[in-house]
């Protein structure tokens, strides 16, 4: 490698590692069984074998990707591996990764159309594509946010804003014309919300979680009470956000319910599908959006289960001037001749420099197509849905919600284990019994799966998202729970026969 104290990596050197790189992203992609799918490294693993001081003189590429294999490597939990069931399954597909390649190349700040006029209106034309894949009206206008935390904080401030109470220029503290603003929600909803609240300074006790139903949905009596009550505390209800698609369990929230009781009270409603508004693409599925064509503003997440490396969420609103409102400060430093005639996305969220996210979006959906996303998503909501069918014939297992998408909740529940049986408290036993399963499923490296909690019962969740998982990926998670559980099942029944 050729090293000079001024100048960039030699570009014969880049071709050639850049070759080397790609050859060794196939490489992954082509035989990921190679790697536990969880990362075995213990805390401080990683930072005991790397200098506590930066590099003096130039290192070859050579020896960084040595150390990249040596070190990194064994501290990568794998969400691009096909057995990886935790969380939501994501993919980093072929398409994404080259985008990436050239967004990184290009290295373009799209904070004005002017700064790159391809990066504005690719993101305009991407983000339509996207929309009218999964039905929502033509009046919804796209940004590309980083997650749909952002999107959701977005949605929050733009719903404040829309109130008209001035809180841009004077802010909130110390006024006694403002009553407490609140946020409706699920208590399945996701954890992002009660953030969105406190960054904006609405406060974490004025997100109101409205209890759900047997099916995790939202109960909307008990949100229209809970309006009623906080108008009648003098309180100003400010928005609800309804999820399709929940984290725990991915139920979908009544939408046409809820949008029916914000269009009463002249409510924001905000839709976060950011998981499981992505199945619309497909059109037998078109349904879990039902009610967001009423919505004020939706997101979806391509980086969850749309094979779109992260990040990327897709936020969607009626009225992209209430954003303006909201967040456009205009420097003169930023002010440009076209900025009356195009988008400058700087004006539509809290971020002044913005990625070139929309080239990997374009790319993912122009390899695959309408059909070809559809189809794939398609085959995991089938996987999904027949090994649930498995578990519900499985006299030991128990699933424990609804399976709409493709994400399962189970576990195990040994059918000779009885509420009759007065030497152990069941529901303690099973907790105990599904948490020491799945760690120990986790430690084998064949699969990574998560847990949840519903009703107080601890839950396993298998979800099916990446592009190359197979039938057989997840039946072999479950014969491994299977096993387990059998194996630890024993040797607790034997410890609780010995300490009687």
């Amino acid at each position: 490698m050729t090293h000079s104290i001024l100048g960039d990596m030699d570009i014969d050197d880049f071709r050639r590692h850049g070759h080397e790189i790609i050859d060794w992203i196939a490489d992954y992609f082509e035989h990921p069984e190679r790697y536990p799918v969880l990362s075995r490294s213990e805390p401080g693993d990683i930072k005991a074998q790397l200098p506590t001081n930066p590099p003096t003189h130039p290192e070859t590429m050579s020896d960084i990707m040595r150390d990249f294999d040596a070190i990194i490597m064994p501290g990568i939990t794998h969400w691009n591996h096909p057995a990886f069931f935790a969380y939501f399954g994501i993919t980093g597909s072929a398409p994404g990764v080259l985008a990436e390649f050239l967004t990184a190349a290009l290295n373009v700040n799209g904070m004005l159309w002017k700064t790159s006029p391809a990066a504005t209106e690719l993101e305009e034309v991407t983000l339509d594509w996207l929309r009218q894949m999964i039905g929502l009206p033509d009046d919804f206008k796209g940004v590309i946010m980083d997650t749909a935390s952002m999107s959701s904080m977005t949605a929050i401030a733009a719903a404040r804003e829309r109130l008209g109470l001035d809180i841009r220029r004077r802010g909130m503290a110390g006024r006694s014309d403002l009553p407490r603003l609140i946020v409706y929600t699920s208590a399945q909803a996701h954890s992002s919300i009660e953030k969105g609240a406190i960054v904006l300074g609405i406060g974490q006790e004025n997100v109101r979680k409205i209890p759900v139903d047997d099916n995790f949905r939202m109960n909307v009596d008990a949100l229209r009470q809970a309006i009623t009550d906080d108008i009648a505390a003098g309180h100003l209800p400010l928005c609800v956000v309804a999820t399709v698609g929940t984290t725990s369990t991915t139920s979908i929230d009544p939408v046409p319910e809820i949008a029916a009781i914000c269009r009463e009270h002249k409510l924001w409603l905000h839709v976060d599908g950011a998981y499981g508004g992505v199945a619309a693409i497909v059109p037998e599925m078109r349904h879990v959006l039902a009610g967001a064509e009423f919505a004020d503003s939706v997101v979806i997440n391509p980086h969850k289960w749309l094979f779109t490396p992260i990040d990327l969420s897709a936020f969607y609103i009626r009225d992209p001037h209430i954003l303006r409102q909201a967040f456009s400060i205009l420097p003169e430093y930023l002010k440009t001749a076209e900025q009356d005639s195009v988008t400058n996305y700087m004006d539509w969220g809290v971020q002044l420099g913005r990625r070139f996210r929309a080239l990997k979006l374009w790319m993912v959906l122009r390899t695959f197509g309408a059909e070809g996303c559809a189809a794939r998503l398609r085959e995991h909501i089938r996987i999904a849905q027949t090994v649930a069918a498995d578990i519900d014939a499985d006299p030991d297992l128990e699933r424990l919600a609804p399976t709409p998408f493709s994400t399962i909740c189970f576990r195990v529940k040994p059918h000779d284990l009885t509420t009759g049986n007065d030497d152990i408290d069941v529901e303690t036993y099973l907790n105990t019994l599904n948490e020491a399963t799945l760690n120990a499923v986790n430690a084998t490296g064949e699969v990574y799966m998560s847990h949840t909690k519903l009703n107080g019962r601890y839950t396993i969740r298998i979800a099916v998202g990446n592009i190359r998982t197979t039938e057989e990926h997840v039946r072999r998670a479950v014969a491994l729970i299977k096993a387990h559980a059998s194996r630890l099942d024993g040797e607790m029944r034997v410890g609780i026969e010995s300490a009687k």
